[in-house]
């Protein structure tokens, strides 16, 4: 299993943004899929994972703004950032979990610009 993050950049504060992470490999479906994230001197926090079936969990900072969906004919996860904050910058990393099994994509970087 490979992922592939992507759509990160800069964006103004109050914002979209959408991140996209490709799933390379079997079984896509069956993998919670998520989205951490790491801003500078900050510990890494869980923004956002979906269940293969699209059961959805989020991060309080985050709630009503961000959405994270998945497309299991695509094998890809989105990230829908809306409303964005200068504090929602930090380097966004997505995974992929199943039972034991973790993988992790490279981190995509966000900037909110106030």
């Amino acid at each position: 299993v490979q992922l592939q993050a992507s759509g990160g950049g800069l964006v103004q504060a109050g914002g979209p943004l959408r991140l996209s992470c490709t799933f390379s490999g079997s079984g896509f479906s069956s993998y919670f899929m998520g989205w951490y994230r790491q801003a500078p001197g900050k510990q890494r926090e869980l923004v956002a994972s979906i269940s293969g079936r699209g059961n959805t969990d989020y991060a309080d900072s985050v709630k009503g703004r961000f959405t994270i969906s998945r497309d299991n004919a695509k094998n890809t996860a989105f990230l829908q950032m809306d409303g964005l904050r200068v504090e929602d910058t930090a380097v966004f990393s997505c995974y992929a979990n199943r039972g034991v099994i973790i993988k992790w994509g490279q981190g995509t970087l966000v900037t909110v610009s106030s």
